[in-house]
């Protein structure tokens, strides 16, 4: 079997090698199927049978997607098997990539990357888990065919595997910080993070092409249009970087997607685009329309739904709609401290169980987003599943009413558990209905066992009753030969609820002796598996919604193996299921033992035991060496393994959120005894935004000073052929709403480098990011596409300074109502 994190050392340079699968498209495969050495005329034909290969053989190499029977890659591209070799060669850091194990694909110049560049990629592009895509801009890569930039995919054979290579990766590219010259030790002021949540729902009127100036006609004109037959699928772009597309759906009437996109670790935005693609049989998909969203004044924080006009060409000006999309958006954009920062957040936040301030947060704030990211503080804190099991004991009282609703109600608890399943059972869940799943949607099986839904009545019926014990049956034997792949954490969970149940409900027994088992059920099915099997898409099991047909056939096998669950075979609540009650009969001894296995705790036998543990450890040490030497924003913007936490972040998503929803509920000056602890939380996280405003407003004066600095010197010279100085104002000219993040540097200063001899002004030069220049470990190039404005915007709008910078030079530093009303801005949007 093929290593994957084989590390090799010699001398100064250490090498880490992975074997994954690499997408080549259609247009990049040309240059790899050219032959690289010229041949004899004779050997032509041996030549190219050697290159291209024989078309069977080549499709057993590949790798099938997770998804069976899924549309072809977009463009024609085709995924092969490649060894990534990843060099450290003092400053400089290369990843070359191989195909054939000999012929190098491309070299990606990781050192010139910044940590935004590289992310994990989205399934909905190729149908595939465990992906990564490297952005590599002109000059950050080689390639035999120069004329070709575009991203580079990886699939890794693993999630493990996966968060590895991004966490080693990205600790050679460079992070988004700020204010290096004010925090040296610290590496800089802050650091940013940016996150789009996309959902796209549904669309109406698509191809129905309707005059902008008669949308406001729309209450008084009671026609609806005749719906157009047409295949339609969405592609997600964020600043015209592909990132997400839909599937593909009918659109006649209204085309329903309910399709998630959380994409996330993203460079500066302007816009969100999303394009309407019209596919036809035997022709190339045309584009429909474009549904362009601005994100610089996008509100942050909170979730946008609407519908939104789909216009033709794409034109932001164009007066044609030709339909509209059901949206729902939410964007974030957080500064993120060192954490030292949040000590005094973080001891209040771990004075208490995490699920206490869940609680709080959702009754008083009426805040209900912040599970996972409480859950993410106290799994790294390693207390999570402590914390989970005393919640469980105080709940779990013994009372005869609650033995009849055990854990069927929304409390904290069962929030909370149903997270930690979402958490730590991805695999699980995969491994046991995800295959049969896809089976199920591949090949459409629609079942009807009701005799008033079908058209030949009972006849069908009773065909469609067999069909349904037949896939019932093979629900339960994927989902039970699975059983000893459950995680020690969820064995651990269910291990205290059946054993609390049979402590606290020990007299119920006699009456329900089944009782402990349903405890575990309640959990593992009816809050897991079940609704895995009822909407397969929210767990990522399959892209998009299956067809009414199938999904009516997931609804009867759900109902099924939830009656399993139960252990109560005897009840049917419709008389067309009495059918199924032989098959729930035979498979109860079954489900007991399945029960007995998920609640049993077993010794940990991951570490060690998975055949890539070896070579992961030493690619997991080595990254844990070289992070020890950084600055401490340098470090922490590195995420920590193996579940890829950044504590600080959470810590801020947390406080930005209580911030904003505690405002309206804090109104009296002295607080009452209940609620000191979530007061005194509070005044903890409205610290932090003081010295987040007090880092923001440094930054900002410092660059305020700079820019009246240089507006009184002389031009640059002409002469210079990588940086031509803007038009723009002074500080004190009025200007409109500027198309950079508020908290980011101008453009001016994003190529800045932060010299030894001069710490304390950052020089006011530029510098080119294809100018090569030795490499500071601590002080390097801040992220190039961080203050990077796309042409188009520049050339429409070349005067747009930054908010800061257009501002900073009336800020002072030592007025507290400027510097509240600054922060709480950026917060507020």
């Amino acid at each position: 079997m093929e290593s994957w994190g084989e590390v090799e050392q010699n001398g100064e340079t250490k090498d880490f090698i992975v074997s994954a699968e690499l997408y080549i498209s259609a247009a990049a495969g040309v240059a790899l199927r050219r032959p690289l050495n010229p041949r004899k005329r004779g050997d032509k034909r041996e030549s190219v049978k050697q290159i291209n290969g024989n078309v069977d053989d080549k499709k057993l190499k590949e790798k099938p997607s997770w998804l069976s029977g899924s549309k072809d890659p977009p463009g024609g591209g085709h995924w092969r098997t490649a060894t990534c070799k990843l060099s450290e060669q003092g400053e400089r850091c290369l990843l070359n990539i191989y195909v054939d194990q000999s012929i190098m694909w491309c070299t990606a110049y990781i050192h010139l990357l910044n940590q935004t560049d590289i992310r994990e990629a989205s399934t909905s592009l190729f149908f595939r888990k465990n992906c990564l895509s490297i952005h590599c801009a002109a000059g950050k890569r080689w390639a035999p065919s120069s004329g070709i930039d575009e991203p580079i995919y990886l699939q890794f054979s693993s999630t493990n595997a996966c968060n590895a290579w991004l966490a080693l990766l990205r600790s050679y590219a460079l992070p988004e910080i700020y204010g290096r010259w004010f925090f040296p030790t610290e590496g800089g002021s802050y650091r940013m993070w940016r996150q789009v949540d996309l959902t796209v729902i549904q669309g109406r009127n698509l191809g129905n092409s309707k005059p902008l100036e008669n949308l406001d006609d729309d209450d008084n004109d009671s026609s609806e249009p005749d719906p157009i037959d047409l295949d339609v699928h969405c592609d997600i772009l964020l600043s015209e970087t592909l990132c997400a597309r839909t599937t593909v759906k009918k659109g006649i009437g209204s085309p329903q997607w309910h399709e998630i996109f959380l994409l996330s670790d993203l460079p500066p935005f302007e816009s969100l685009d999303i394009w309407v693609w019209r596919e036809k049989k035997l022709f190339k998909p045309s584009i429909l329309g474009t549904v362009r969203i601005a994100l610089n004044n996008f509100p942050r924080g909170e979730a946008i739904e609407g519908w939104f006009p789909v216009l033709q060409n794409g034109s932001i000006a164009s007066d044609i709609q030709v339909g509209e999309l059901r949206l729902k958006i939410r964007v974030d954009e957080e500064i993120i401290l060192p954490s030292s920062t949040y000590h005094k957040l973080l001891e209040s936040f771990n004075a208490r169980n995490f699920l206490d301030w869940m609680a709080e947060f959702e009754t008083k704030l009426k805040l209900k987003s912040l599970g996972s990211q409480l859950m993410a503080i106290s799994i790294a804190n390693n207390t999570a599943m402590e914390q989970v099991q005393e919640i469980a004991n105080r709940e779990v009282d013994g009372s005869q009413s609650s033995h009849t609703t055990l854990f069927r109600g929304n409390t904290i608890l069962t929030k909370i558990v149903e997270l930690c399943m979402k958490w730590y059972g991805k695999a699980f869940l995969e491994a046991s209905v995800g295959p049969v799943i896809r089976r199920l949607i591949a090949e459409k099986v629609a079942i009807e066992v009701d005799p008033m839904r079908t058209p030949k009545g009972a006849k069908e019926a009773e065909k469609g009753l067999d069909l349904l014990i037949y896939w019932c049956q093979e629900f339960w034997k994927q989902i039970y030969s699975v059983r000893e792949e459950c995680p020690p954490e969820m064995r651990r969970l269910f291990c205290t609820i059946r054993e609390l149940v049979e402590e606290r409900f020990a007299g119920a027994f006699q009456e329900k002796r089944d009782l402990r088992w349903q405890g575990v059920s309640a959990f593992c099915f009816l809050r897991f598996i079940v609704p895995a099997i009822l909407n397969p898409h929210l767990f990522h099991l399959y892209p998009g919604l299956p067809t009414p047909p199938v999904q009516r056939s997931l609804t009867l096998i759900a109902k099924v193996i939830q009656s399993l669950a139960n252990l109560n075979y005897s009840v049917q609540k419709e008389e067309f299921m009495r059918g199924v009650k032989g098959f729930l009969a035979d498979s109860v001894p079954a489900m007991v033992d399945y029960i007995v296995v998920v609640s049993t705790p077993v010794k940990d036998t991951r570490t060690g035991k998975t055949p890539d543990w070896h070579e992961r450890s030493n690619v997991v040490n080595a990254l844990k060496l070289r992070v020890s030497s950084m600055p401490i924003l340098y470090r922490e913007s590195i995420p920590t393994l193996p579940h890829t936490l950044d504590v600080p972040r959470h810590l801020a998503l947390v406080t930005s959120a209580v911030i904003r929803h505690s405002r309206t509920y804090f109104t009296e000056d002295r607080p009452s005894a209940e609620d000191k602890d979530l007061h005194e939380f509070c005044a903890r996280c409205f610290e932090v935004e003081e010295q987040a405003l007090l880092r923001v407003s440094q930054l900002a004066a410092q660059l305020s000073a700079n820019q009246q600095r240089r507006h009184y010197s002389f031009p640059y010279p002409s002469t210079n052929p990588i940086y031509t100085h803007p038009s723009s104002p002074g500080p004190s000219s009025p200007s409109g709403r500027s198309g950079r993040p508020s908290t980011a540097p101008d453009a001016e200063h994003s190529r800045t480098r932060l010299l030894p001899d001069s710490p304390e002004v950052p020089p006011s030069g530029p510098s080119s990011p294809m100018t090569f220049q030795p490499r500071n470990k601590l002080l390097h190039f801040k992220s190039s596409s961080t203050d990077s404005i796309a042409s188009r915007f520049a050339k429409d709008a070349p005067s747009l300074p930054s908010v800061l910078v257009s501002t900073s030079s009336s800020i002072d530093v030592d007025d507290a109502k400027r510097k509240r009303g600054l922060l709480r801005g950026i917060w507020r949007r």
